[in-house]
């Protein structure tokens, strides 16, 4: 399913399966996508913000009292269930725009950390996605 990573959040559109709450997919997600970004900010010799960001994340772990050191994403999230084929065509449709609304890009296929090139018949930087 498409996905979109912008500098200020991430679009992503996925189904559980074997009746998983998205909100307990959405935690694991997050828990080891947090890990993985600040561990790569840790081991980045070329890094110029190391301090900066471990700094901000370090203080923003502290305002929570389940977070034991590094908070990476926000806390809150913005699910939308996606209840019919019109409703999920609707966003298969808007997420990969978001770069073009923002100026990034002119076509939403050239957003290079987007779903939509695998959209267009082309080969984008993940695999197993999943067209709909």
């Amino acid at each position: 399913m498409p996905d979109c990573i912008v500098s200020s959040h991430v679009h992503l559109v996925f189904r559980s399966i074997n009746g998983q709450k998205p909100e307990l997919l959405i935690g694991d997600l997050k828990r080891f996508t947090g890990k993985a970004m600040v561990q790569a900010v840790k081991e980045n010799p070329k890094e110029s913000r190391k301090e900066f960001l471990l700094d901000f994340f370090l203080k923003e772990g502290s305002k929570s009292s389940n977070v034991n050191r590094y908070q990476f994403w926000r806390p809150d999230h913005k699910p939308i269930e996606l209840w019919s084929n019109p409703v999920i065509r609707q966003k298969i449709n808007y997420v990969p725009q978001n770069p073009v609304g923002a100026g990034l890009v002119f076509r939403a296929e050239d957003y290079r950390y987007s779903s939509a090139v695998d959209y267009s018949d082309e080969k984008g930087l993940l695999d197993n996605i999943v067209l709909f």
